[in-house]
């Protein structure tokens, strides 16, 4: 498993749209494997490819931190086919290290998906797994959680957000 140190706020890489995986082989697997190195190094709940630098449709989510049953899961060219409700709770990112907002998302999300080896799979989830399904997703349009914050708590997060830019 190699390092992939996970990118901060600032890197353009986390503004691009992801491409699709075309290929389902060895180089995927070994991407997977380093995200999830990764992601267990930064105690998270998921990580989407392009936080360690690489622009392709892949996250994966660990929230066994919060529900033993729970095991990793990987999405391969993720569609979000449906939402319903609404919540709002507390969200982090680790490429937002110590910035944790409040978000509206929705609460129900139909999610399909490949495996590591092209099976393609529907899954239905809600409360904390669609919250991280979305977030997640979001990374692969090149989306952030910081954009969907009132322009008010952006600007109250301006000298924070600088200072990782400057760590970038």
């Amino acid at each position: 498993m190699a390092e992939r140190p996970i990118v901060l706020y600032g890197d353009p890489v986390l503004r691009e749209k992801a491409i699709k995986v075309e290929e389902f082989n060895q180089e995927l697997k070994d991407l997977v494997s380093d995200m999830e190195g990764a992601l267990k190094k930064a105690q998270g709940l998921g990580l989407a490819a392009p936080q360690v630098g690489v622009a392709k449709r892949v996250f994966i989510l660990d929230l066994s931190a919060i529900d033993l049953s729970e095991q990793m899961r990987v999405f391969v060219n993720p569609e979000i086919v449906e939402t319903s409700g609404e919540i709002e709770l507390e969200e982090g990112c680790l490429s937002f290290p110590g910035i944790y907002q409040s978000i509206i998302r929705s609460e129900n999300v139909l999610v399909r998906a490949s495996d590591l080896d092209g099976n393609q799979f529907e899954m239905k989830v809600t409360g904390m797994t669609a919250r991280a399904v979305l977030h997640e997703y979001d990374h692969l349009e090149g989306i952030l959680f910081i954009d969907l914050l009132s322009p008010l708590t952006r600007t109250m997060l301006k000298g924070r957000l600088k200072k990782l830019v400057e760590a970038e």
